[in-house]
């Protein structure tokens, strides 16, 4: 059985096996998308994100793929998790304004190697939260637009306009960490294989 849905149901029906198949395939992307914004702590924040795909039932049916319907589980659990530790109120959207490192001060997060590497991973920890996520949506998972918006629950034009303001901060976070416009165009090309590198499982 390969079909994401077909697994969800069967494993919503007692199948532990089909489950178990299930955080298999998908461990590691919810693993890095929580470890990219915590130092450490966030095995359970990964087993609620499994947990609430199990316990959920209608909303799989209106997903846009099973992958964006686990990451916006994913994208709900890391908000709780801030608020609770911040003590934001619930209506309170702190991803516009916050970033990772007024949410988590002295975050390290992972450690680049090249210079490029270096410094989009210091400008993206500087951008409000939500432009960072959906960047990393974007490089890091290979979403389309379609499935950001389902993560995000916002219309497919709203995730197409964030994407491309998430862009536009990221390159002048870049500038304003002294990058040359010539090393902008370089450092911005290299998104897509700093991406790809990433999405390597971390080594012990």
């Amino acid at each position: 059985m390969d079909d994401d849905g077909a697994l969800l149901l069967a494993w919503r029906a007692g199948d532990r096996s089909a489950g178990k198949l299930l955080f298999e395939r998908y461990f590691d992307s919810i693993a890095r998308f929580f470890r990219s914004k915590l130092d450490g702590g966030y095995d359970d924040l990964v087993q609620d994100v499994f947990k609430g795909c199990l316990a959920g039932r209608e909303r799989l049916r209106e997903a846009t793929s099973f992958r964006a319907y686990l990451f916006s589980i994913a994208h709900n659990v890391l908000r709780s998790h801030f608020r609770a530790r911040q003590k934001y109120k619930d209506n309170y959207d702190f991803g516009a304004e916050h970033s990772l490192l007024d949410l988590v001060p002295g975050v390290t997060t992972m450690q680049g190697e090249a210079e490029e590497q270096r410094a989009l991973l210091e400008a993206l920890r500087r951008l409000p939260l939500n432009s960072q996520l959906i960047l990393e949506l974007r490089y890091w998972e290979s979403m389309t637009t379609a499935e950001i918006a389902e993560v995000l629950q916002v219309p497919h034009p709203t995730a197409r306009s964030r994407l491309r303001r998430a862009l536009e901060l990221l390159a002048a976070e870049l500038v304003r960490l002294g990058q040359s416009p010539t090393r902008l165009r370089t450092t911005l090309d290299y998104l897509d294989a700093w991406a790809e590198r990433l999405r390597a499982p971390p080594q012990d």
